[in-house]
């Protein structure tokens, strides 16, 4: 089996001291490829760097380009320009993470609308997928959204939380929808495991969002108590369980469907 992991924070602190290791650890566990990703234009320049220098075959490491909503408010008249530019770079593969955070509210909401519909407009102008956050904003998100979908590539809300109106919001606009260890979590994630089984095959993809997420299913559990890209097949694991299919089928058909929405090449 091979995964794809679309959502990989390798540019965090916690794996500075060696993030080589962190992808060789991901390849020995069938994670093939993964997408590092942009959360800010610092973070997505560290994150383009990483590819460069941690996939020699220009095959197994790509990126997304963006500012996350939290970071909204440093958006300035020049961010639209200095992230055109990433977004033509070869590695970066989606515009984002972009999106809403309704929940921290960490940059006002007008900022962080506004600055979502600078990052759509962006990706209409270069053709390229969305890798969108959002808690607790769902509603203004699909209503943001509505107007552009029908000029986008395609859109990803990676790292879904939400509940079964906002799934079938998100499917009627043709989104895909990234699952995460939060499904793995007994606290707070056991209302994912019906609404798995209603995302289609083809609109389904897997992802770590390492270094967080840790799955607490996961066993042995690592002592850093860090999330990383290697126990992806964890995810894997509780998300076929819940939508009765096999490890194998998800694997197949979650990758496929990654590999088309990023444009990612096929691997040996």
């Amino acid at each position: 089996m091979q995964l794809v992991d679309i959502g990989v924070n390798l540019t965090h602190p916690t794996f500075a001291a060696d993030p080589r290791a962190v992808v060789e650890r991901a390849r020995a566990a069938g994670v093939a490829q993964l997408l590092l990703t942009g959360t800010s234009l610092g973070e997505s320049e560290a994150a383009l760097q990483l590819c460069r220098e941690l996939d020699e075959t220009g095959q197994r490491l790509f990126c997304t380009a963006g500012v996350h909503p939290h970071d909204a408010s440093q958006w300035s008249t020049d961010s639209a320009s200095q992230l055109r530019g990433l977004l033509g770079e070869p590695q970066v593969r989606a515009v984002g993470e972009c999106g809403l955070d309704f929940n921290r509210d960490f940059s006002p909401r007008p900022q962080q609308e506004r600055v979502l519909e600078e990052h759509l407009q962006l990706a209409v102008e270069r053709h390229l997928p969305v890798f969108l956050h959002e808690r607790d904003a769902s509603e203004r998100l699909a209503a943001i959204l509505r107007p552009f979908r029908d000029r986008l590539e395609a859109a990803v809300v990676h790292c879904f939380t939400g509940d079964k109106r906002a799934l079938y919001a998100y499917l009627d606009l043709d989104l895909h929808i990234g699952i995460t260890g939060w499904i793995c979590d007994e606290r707070r994630g056991t209302h994912l495991y019906p609404l798995v089984r209603e995302i289609p095959e083809g609109r389904l993809m897997l992802e770590s969002d390492a270094p967080y997420l840790l799955p607490r299913t996961l066993r042995p559990k690592p002592k850093s108590g860090h999330n990383e890209p290697a126990y992806l097949p964890e995810v894997l694991r509780e998300v076929a369980r819940h939508r009765g299919e096999s490890e194998a089928c998800l694997a197949a058909h979650t990758t496929r469907c990654a590999r088309a929405f990023f444009g990612l090449p096929m691997l040996d």
